[in-house]
């Protein structure tokens, strides 16, 4: 696979950033919506709403993020098998896209045809699952800032060297 050049990769990653908190933010809003259908906000007005959320914005961001990120792993350095880091975010983004695509979604248009029959059951699928997809929205975020763990197959304790005259 070909390389990118540094703006090019500067440009992806700043795609890869913009479309990841687009959908953290989306991921919020399913999440506030939830906790005032579970207070008890109009569930006429509160699952229309997620419904529109999650068909128009939460859905199409998962999809781009996914893309973009396996994108810029293919495209860069970085890789999707080198770093165990990147291996884990990989593995968490597409097992939330697979529950945002085949669960997620489809539950939350289905309350918001139900409207104001929405149990107090029915209410905690607006609550539970964005509450877990941001933890672990969070969770690839502390892995891609603090890049744990080291190269995959690299013996354990050994970095890349630091260049002289650079900062550790």
């Amino acid at each position: 696979m070909s390389r990118l050049s540094p703006a090019a990769r500067k440009a992806l990653l700043t795609l890869h950033l913009v479309t990841a908190l687009g959908w953290l933010g989306a991921d919020l809003v399913l999440l506030t919506l939830g906790v005032a259908g579970l207070r008890g906000a109009d569930p006429a007005v509160v699952y229309p709403t997620a419904g529109l959320v999650v068909t128009y914005l939460f859905a199409p961001l998962s999809v781009v993020v996914w893309l973009v990120g396996v994108a810029s792993s293919l495209l860069t350095p970085w890789g999707v098998l080198r770093w165990r880091w990147v291996l884990v975010k990989f593995v968490l983004t597409t097992v939330m896209l697979g529950l945002v695509l085949l669960l997620l979604t489809p539950t939350v248009r289905g309350l918001g045809e139900l409207g104001p029959a929405v149990t107090t059951r029915d209410r905690l699928d607006l609550v539970i699952p964005p509450a877990v997809s941001t933890s672990v929205l969070l969770v690839a975020t502390v892995l891609s800032t603090y890049k744990p763990w080291g190269r995959r197959g690299a013996p354990a304790g050994r970095r890349r060297p630091v260049a002289a005259g650079r900062p550790s």
